[in-house]
C-alpha cells in the first residue's frame, strides 16, 4: 500500500535525536518517549522484541525502561488497575537492570500502600497469618485488598510504617 520508504522514519528519528538532545540538556528538560513492541521475523536466537523507530532513540536516551502488565486488579468483577513489572534496561544515572512490582490503579496512579504492603512483607516488619496481615499485632485486613484500603484510610499507622521501612532499606 503506497509508497514505501525503507528506515525514513529511522532517519527521522535520528535528526531529531540529534537536535533535540543540546535543547533538552540546556533547559534541564525531562522528555518522556512511549513505544510499542513488534516482533523481527525470523527470529531464533535472542531475543524476538524490536522496537520501531531505528536505533537512534535507544541510543540517545539516558533511562530506558520495559514496563509489562503481569495481572489485572479486580473489585467486584470490574477491572479497576494492573499488577506492573518495570525493568531499567539501559540507565546511565544510576545502576542499571533492577527490576519493581507495584501495582497501578486508573483513577489513582501508582499505589503507595501496595508498595508499603510488599517491602513490609519482604523485610518482615508485616506479619501474614492465614489471609490475614498484622502489623505489631494490629490486624490491617483479611486479604492484600483489605489491608491496603486500611493503610489508606489509616494515615498515622501509614506514616508510621513507612518511617519504619526507609529506616531499615536507608542502614542497610
Amino acid at each position: 500500500m503506497g509508497d514505501s520508504h525503507v528506515g525514513l522514519q529511522a532517519r527521522l528519528m535520528s535528526q531529531a535525536l540529534r537536535k533535540l538532545t543540546s535543547v533538552i540538556n540546556r533547559t534541564n528538560t525531562a522528555a518522556l518517549f512511549l513505544n510499542q513492541i513488534r516482533e523481527k521475523i525470523g527470529v531464533f536466537f535472542g531475543n524476538p522484541e524490536t522496537t520501531p523507530g531505528g536505533r537512534a532513540l535507544k541510543f540517545y536516551t539516558s533511562i530506558r525502561l520495559d514496563v509489562r502488565r503481569i495481572g489485572s486488579i479486580e473489585s467486584e468483577k470490574n477491572i479497576v488497575g494492573n499488577h506492573v513489572r518495570v525493568k531499567i534496561v539501559k540507565n546511565k544515572v544510576a545502576p542499571p537492570f533492577k527490576e519493581a512490582l507495584f501495582d497501578i490503579y486508573f483513577n489513582q496512579g501508582i499505589s503507595q500502600e501496595g508498595c508499603l504492603l510488599d517491602l513490609g512483607l519482604e523485610q518482615k516488619l508485616l506479619e501474614k497469618k492465614g489471609n490475614s496481615i498484622y502489623y505489631q499485632e494490629q490486624a490491617l485486613g483479611a486479604g492484600r485488598e483489605q489491608a491496603r484500603l486500611f493503610l489508606k484510610e489509616n494515615r498515622p499507622l501509614r506514616e508510621k510504617l513507612e518511617t519504619e521501612l526507609r529506616g531499615r532499606l536507608l542502614t542497610a
